[in-house]
């Protein structure tokens, strides 16, 4: 606000009064905006009993963002709880960094160490595709720094609304635009994710971020505040006016139906400020110059400061007049609701302060001593010499309301389960089923989404050695053994809609599949969990079944949960998304040199189909895409067999018996030889008679059933019956159902003996236009090469 002066010059208007501890004990009756903040009454008035007064206006900013849905989990944790209760020991051998910290840390053998994490930036990327979309990486990179890890690989988990729907594109393209734009601007590669478009998410996006970083076991930091006179220092950006209610008042509501609003609490990101802040977060850990360190993402300095000090049990003394501001005018409450981006809190040493301001001063990043740590257990900030925030941190970081929400199984969900697939028209008819082929295979779910990666830059850093359209990414962290993880992420929101915790199931079992086709062991287990209000019983319940699938799987999987993310209020008006669990699953490989890609490269090797199928097309994208159909019960999930499966896989990588291997899953058996052939573009002749006459199937289901724990594999011919034998040595399943194979004529086509031929020129563009004829050309059509450089 300016007012004029007397010469006409706009004048800057006074400050409105600081609103101290001592105001606030000496007017307790004074009105405050907590309802605008995203606080409930009784919430409010349980912050003036814990505080034997009113807050003052800071101490209600910084309540109001970390006890929001987004940063207390308020509503998930009496949930979250079963992933540690059902942990069993041998789960927690690998395991060294739990729930709780920044980011989960995995030993991942020869003295590392691999950090990694999925979160969400929805709401966010509705309003403000671009930077909604870019922060969220920046945030999730921020993320895996401060837990002391360099980070390495990125992947997007995003689900769009109607490919066709007028405001589709404008999501897309700036979703997209901005996640290219922070990660390649980062030099990192961006190694998988998923696309999907569906009507239910039209209103609520979903972009969850993942990303991973790689340390050494003695260089894992963690943000805990301890040490009487050690320095509370702040650096990186300064703190400006963007994302001021992000997490409170964005993040934790719902749209209402009008559409986008609410702009101004959506943060601006600057990737190169990251990149420089990265390197110099490696010099300070590389001259062990921080004691503990904490990213500013959703509530800012808020929840540094708190989270520290009460990690800590220690206290904190803070002069927030020394946070370096773009702009001047912002009050003490909107600095310590900021989430301006590209900020890092650290811990410093008083005899190691002078180092660490060379540090950041060699890499030109700004920096501020805010106060230091102090022994009395408080948390106190002041301003220009005045206290205005005088808390028990605990009260503020970890001892925020504890919900119980009603919980009410949907009223609709019989009606739904009953309405089978087995009731939808199954045609043998060849020509038939071709048509429903390509209908499949161009469909926005199972097309080419190469108009999205290759915006990505998928081999930076030149240690990638699988990623797009393989099924998990790779990297390699140790060039000298070849040591490196393999990661994949999944979840299909129809099975969950129809029951969440099978699911949610599902959704884990098709990560930990698809880690273990590329030759890795299955290990830990990072999760977003994306859901509606919590306020609706009928979500609640959703969100208590998928956490409890999920839980479930883990211990009988025997990988644990190291961290992860709830987003809730995905909902415009009273419409809910549906159940979203995105499961990210990591796997270790002792050499990334017996990678297995996901499509043959050579002709004359024999393809054999792992597992059984059965009719089981309820949730299938047949049902969807052919028949616009959802109802009846997802196919069922075996999880010992889920975990045979790996086990037989691995051993098959490990004596290089196998030269592709692929998941099948959405479009089924299918689409698995569609996005085989047209990999490297090889064909295949398959039959499916003795699969039909063994299982008891139709060629629909044969073709496009969604059966679990089935993998697609070659085998060279002279590795023909040691890969049997092995395969009946573990008792697994095993079908030789085809060729790989180049046609005498010259063009390869994929051939279904007494069903179709499809030449794999049609079969590319089927699978390629979909996404261009909705968006415009695809940058640089992708050609992957035969070995990606890991060397």
């Amino acid at each position: 606000m300016t007012i004029p002066t007397s010469d006409g010059r706009a004048a800057v208007s006074p400050r409105p009064a600081t609103d101290t501890v001592d105001n606030a004990e000496a007017t307790p009756e004074r009105e405050q905006p907590y309802a605008a903040l995203g606080l409930k009454p009784d919430e409010y008035d349980r912050i003036r009993e814990l505080l034997g007064r009113r807050p003052t206006s800071s101490e209600l900013a910084m309540y109001s963002v970390m006890w929001s849905e987004h940063c207390s989990y308020k509503s998930s944790k009496i949930y979250l709880r079963e992933f540690g209760r059902r942990m069993t020991d041998k789960m927690r051998e690998r395991l060294m960094v739990g729930m709780g910290q920044n980011a989960g840390v995995v030993d991942v053998g020869e003295g590392w160490a691999v950090t990694f994490k999925v979160e969400s930036h929805n709401h966010p990327s509705y309003i403000e595709p671009f930077q909604g979309a870019a922060t969220g990486v920046g945030g999730i990179v921020r993320d895996i720094i401060s837990m002391g890890a360099r980070p390495v690989a990125v992947m997007d988990q995003l689900r769009f609304g109607a490919i066709d729907h007028p405001d589709t594109a404008r999501v897309v393209h700036g979703v997209v635009s901005g996640i290219s734009f922070y990660g390649n601007c980062l030099g990192l590669p961006n190694i998988g994710g998923e696309t999907v478009f569906d009507s239910v998410y039209q209103g609520n996006p979903l972009v969850n971020a993942l990303a991973v970083g790689v340390m050494r076991h003695e260089d894992i930091k963690l943000a805990n505040a301890s040490g009487a006179g050690n320095k509370v220092v702040l650096f990186g950006a300064r703190t400006g006016g963007d994302g001021i209610g992000g997490a409170s008042i964005l993040a934790s509501d719902t749209f209402a139906d009008g559409g986008p609003t609410k702009r101004p609490a959506v943060q601006v990101g600057d990737p190169f400020a990251e990149k420089v802040l990265i390197e110099c977060c490696l010099e300070l850990y590389q001259g062990e110059l921080v004691e503990a360190i904490q990213d500013l993402g959703a509530a800012g300095i808020s929840c540094a400061t708190s989270e520290l000090a009460a990690n800590g049990g220690s206290g904190m003394r803070v002069d927030l007049e020394n946070v370096l501001l773009r702009d001047p005018t912002l009050t003490p409450e909107e600095i310590l609701m900021s989430e301006s981006q590209e900020r890092m809190m650290a811990i410093v040493a008083p005899e190691k302060l002078d180092a660490f301001l060379a540090v950041t001063g060699k890499w030109d990043v700004e920096t501020s001593v805010l106060g230091e740590v102090t022994g009395d257990g408080r948390l106190l900030i002041h301003w220009h010499g005045e206290k205005i925030v005088d808390v028990d941190p605990a009260t503020v970081a970890i001892d925020g309301p504890v919900y119980e929400r009603p919980v009410a199984y949907p009223s609709w969900l019989d009606a739904l389960q009953g309405d089978s697939a087995s009731a939808l028209p199954r045609s043998s008819d060849p020509a038939t089923l071709r048509e429903q082929f390509a209908q499949l295979l161009s469909s926005p779910n199972l097309a080419d989404t190469s108009w999205v990666t290759n915006q990505y830059d998928y081999y930076v850093m030149g240690n990638t050695a699988l990623s797009f359209p393989d099924d998990a990414g790779m990297i390699r962290v140790d060039e000298e053994s070849g040591l490196g993880f393999s990661i994949a992420t999944d979840c299909e929101g129809r099975l969950c809609q129809l029951d969440p915790y099978a699911g949610a199931q599902h959704a884990i079992a098709e990560a930990y599949r698809n880690v273990a086709v590329s030759g890795a062991v299955p290990t830990a287990v990072t999760d977003c969990l994306n859901f509606g209000s919590p306020e609706n019983p009928e979500v609640m319940w959703q969100f208590s079944r998928a956490v409890e699938g999920l839980a479930d799987a883990c211990r009988e999987l025997g990988i644990p949960v190291t961290g992860g993310n709830v987003s809730f209020y995905n909902q415009t008006g009273d419409q809910p998304i549906y159940p979203t669990p995105v499961v990210g699953v990591l796997g270790i490989i002792d050499d990334v040199a017996r990678r297995i890609p996901s499509g043959w490269q050579d002709a004359g090797e024999n393809i054999y189909l792992l597992g059984v199928t059965a009719n089981e097309l309820s949730g299938s994208e047949w049902a969807h895409v052919v028949h616009g159909h959802l109802g009846g019960l997802p196919p069922k999930v075996d999880l010992a067999a889920e975990k045979q499966l790996a086990e037989l896989l691995h051993a098959a990588s490990q004596q290089s018996l196998v030269s592709s291997a692929h998941d099948l899953s959405g479009g089924g058996l299918a689409q698995a030889l569609a996005e085989g052939v047209l990999r490297f573009g090889v064909g295949a002749r398959v039959w499916l008679r003795e699969l039909m006459e063994r299982d008891g199937v139709d060629a629909a289901s044969a073709l496009f059933s969604e059966s679990t724990g089935r993998v697609l594999v070659t085998v060279p011919r002279e590795d023909d019956v040691k890969f049997r034998g092995l395969c009946e040595g573990r008792g697994y399943p095993v079908l030789r159902i085809g060729v790989t194979d180049v046609s005498p004529a010259g063009e390869a086509e994929l051939e279904i003996q007494d069903l179709f031929t499809v030449p794999l020129s049609e079969l590319g563009t089927l699978w390629r236009d979909t996404l261009p004829a909705a968006f415009g050309p695809t940058i640089g059509e992708f050609e992957a090469p035969a070995a990606p450089p890991v060397a």
